[in-house]
Order: C-alpha cells, then structure tokens, then sequence
C-alpha cells in the first residue's frame, strides 16, 4: 500500500500546452470573480454596521470572520481533498448561499436586529467558518482545470480577478448599503453564490481524482497533509517563504503606511493614494503576467518579485513626499503580486493531486497566522522607533526571504 506522501493518482491534469485557457476555467472564473466582489461589498457593509457600534464591535465583526476561517483552514483542507475538491466546493456555494440568505431574511424580518452587534458577529463567524471549508477546495480547483503548464497565466488571471474584486467591493458595499440596506446588500451577494453555484455544476474537471481516505478520520488527515509538506524540499520552502512574505509584506501599506501617512501629516488624501498605489501595481503585475506568462525558474521569479517589494517598501520608509509613498507603494504591490504568480503555480504543480487542497490550506493558514503574529508585532516597533524603523525591518526580512528564494528556488520546481 503506497503512503499519502508517495500516492499520486492515476489520472493526470489535461496536457494542453500553454495556449488559450479551458472555457470551462474561464467560466468558472468568472462566476467566482463576480462572487468575490459580492463577497468585498459583503464584507464592507458587515463593517459598515458594525461601525456604528463603536470599535470594539467593529473589531469583534471583523475577528468573527476571519478567525475561524484561519483556524478551520487545515479542516477544510482534509474534507475537500475527502470528498473530491469540486464536491467540496459546490457544499460550500450552497453552505454559503444559504448562510447569506439567513442574514437577509433575519434583517428583513426584524430591522433592529442589524442595529444588535451580535447578530452580526454571529453571521460573521458563520461566514468565517464556511470560507473555511471553500478557500481550500476553489484554490485546488485550477490543478484539475487546467494544464499544468497553463497554471502560472491561469492564476495569475485568478488574482488579477481578485484584486478587481478588492477595488470594487467597497465601493459597491457601499452604493448597496445606501440604496438598499444591509438586508439588499445580503441579497446580492447571494445572487452571485447562485450564479458559481450554477457555473461550478456544469463544469466537469478533466482531471478525476478518488477520494482521499486516511484513517482515524479527519485530523489524522490534516497530519498527512503536514507530513507531506514536510518531506517535500519544494512544499515545504514554499509555505515558509510565503508565511515569511506575508509577514514582510502585507503589513506595509495596510498598516504602516497609514502610519506614516499620520506622522508625515499628508492627509487622508494621501492615504487613499498610497492604497490605491499599492492596488494598481498588484493588478497590473498580475495581469503582466497572465498575458505574458512567468520566468521558468519559480525561485527566480519569486526571488525577484520579493526584491521589489523590499526595494519599496525601503522607499516608502524614506519618502519625503505624498508621489514618492504612492510609487513606493506600486513598487510593493507588484512585488508581491510577481511573487504570488510565480509561487501559486509551483506549490499547485509539487503537491500530489491526493493532497491539493490540504496543501493550498497549509499554505494559506501559514500566511494567515504569521500575519496575524506580524501586525502587532510591526505597530509595536512603530510605536518605540518610529514608523520608518519599522518600515525598513519589513524590507529587511523581505530582502532575506528573497534571498532564500534564489538560493532554494533555482530549480524549475
């Protein structure tokens, strides 16, 4: 009997070459992409109403979501890769329709209850919980779509989507919320779960898998998820590089940079701008690269992607003006987005199609909790040396993991 680390199914992802992408990808791109922003303006009208609360029930929403969807990860891994990754998927569409719709009648039948911060944690932590159980299986689902040699364009258009997904959310949130209330906003993000829950039905992935059975149930199965990341030399630099860039990069603009926007005395204006800057180089990286492909050395690719991203956020810890921060700040998105093309596609190509989706929720529950460990961490060091100190230790830590990139990575794998 072959072992979880060494199994690798019998039947192989399409082998079309690199060219024009399976309609059936695309399709089931677009439902999820349309999904996303339902999801953003979701999300910013949860925060929205939690606001008015005060913010420590802002704080509770936004925890609420995001806390069980970061500890239910590795869960939610071992049950897609059970049950088959678009199994997985479309109960959790349907979980997720279902969940919002609950939200939207509760309001509906009882408009104060959107005006009690527990209702809306409780819907939060609901909506954390099934993200959990779908994060997973929708990040394996490209592997079985796609050929291998399609994957980088493939996810690097995915994130391009999603980053679109970012910039509209909020503002649709917050048209939907002023025209309609909480309950219309619930509403249309349940449409969109309707319309990929139909798109998922219909697609049929060209590669088949059998369920992934390991015994002593589900968490024996998250183990042999860790223990194949372990042992493999690609996997396993791959998940702590980007937990290391996640903790080096993601709390630059989102959390120093308003920092620094403050202690320089720009403006709010400036804040927006550096944001937006950040925005802007994420999605045209990404898109750079779905339309022109990536380097054929992943480690290079990242490497380089990592170096950028330290280069600005170097910068951004200097500028002495508003349209230095913003170019610094483009600098740090589309490095981190060259560094997300080039790694996506090589974690989804090494791990063994029995163990998609536990990979792709080992990797993102590293990048969730370093994160988290992170942010405090950063606005601690601001606050005793100054928000430029801290600036300069996160382009320090990026420039080492993308040092490690270049050294481990210089294979194809």
């Amino acid at each position: 009997m072959r072992t979880a680390a060494t199994a690798r199914p019998a039947h192989p992802a399409p082998a079309a070459g690199p060219g024009r992408l399976p309609r059936a990808y695309l399709w089931w791109l677009a439902g999820t992409r349309v999904s996303a922003v339902g999801d953003a303006a979701l999300g910013w009208a949860l925060g929205w109403a939690a606001a008015g609360h005060g913010g420590t029930a802002a704080g509770l929403v936004l925890a609420g979501t995001t806390l069980p969807r970061t500890l239910l990860l590795p869960l939610g891994g071992a049950v897609a890769d059970r049950i088959g990754p678009r199994r997985a998927a479309l109960a959790g569409d349907a979980a997720m329709l279902l969940a919002v719709l609950a939200l939207a009648a509760t309001l509906a039948a009882d408009r104060t209850a959107g005006r009690t911060p527990w209702t809306l944690l409780g819907f939060a932590l609901l909506l954390g919980t099934v993200d959990a159980l779908q994060l997973p299986a929708s990040g394996a689902l490209p592997r079985l779509l796609v050929a291998p040699a399609q994957l980088p364009r493939a996810l690097a258009l995915r994130q391009a989507g999603g980053q679109a997904a970012v910039l509209l959310g909020a503002p649709l949130g917050a048209l939907l919320v002023g025209a309609t209330g909480l309950a219309g906003t619930a509403l249309a993000d349940a449409a969109t779960f309707a319309a990929v829950l139909a798109v998922t039905l219909r697609i049929r992935p060209a590669a088949t898998l059998p369920p992934a059975h390991a015994p002593g149930g589900l968490f024996a199965a998250v183990a042999d998820g860790v223990r194949v990341v372990r042992r493999d030399g690609a996997l396993r630099a791959a998940v702590g590089l980007a937990a290391v860039a996640a903790a080096g990069v993601l709390p630059v603009v989102a959390l120093l940079a308003p920092l620094l926007v403050r202690e320089r005395g720009w403006g709010a204006a400036a804040a927006g701008a550096v944001a937006a800057g950040q925005a802007v180089g994420t999605l045209a990286a990404a898109l750079a690269a779905a339309r022109l492909g990536t380097l054929r050395r992943p480690g290079r690719g990242a490497a380089l992607g990592l170096l950028a991203a330290a280069l600005g956020s170097a910068v951004l810890a200097l500028a002495a003006a508003p349209a230095t921060a913003v170019a610094a700040a483009t600098a740090v998105g589309a490095g981190s987005s060259l560094f997300a093309a080039h790694l996506g596609p090589a974690v989804l190509a090494a791990a063994p199609l029995s163990h998609l989706a536990r990979v792709q929720s080992l990797l993102t529950f590293a990048q969730s909790a370093a994160l988290a460990l992170a942010t405090p961490a950063w606005g601690a060091l601001a606050g005793l040396l100054g928000t430029p100190s801290a600036l300069l230790a996160c382009a320090l830590l990026t420039a080492l993991a993308a040092t490690a990139a270049a050294l481990t990575g210089s294979g194809r794998r």
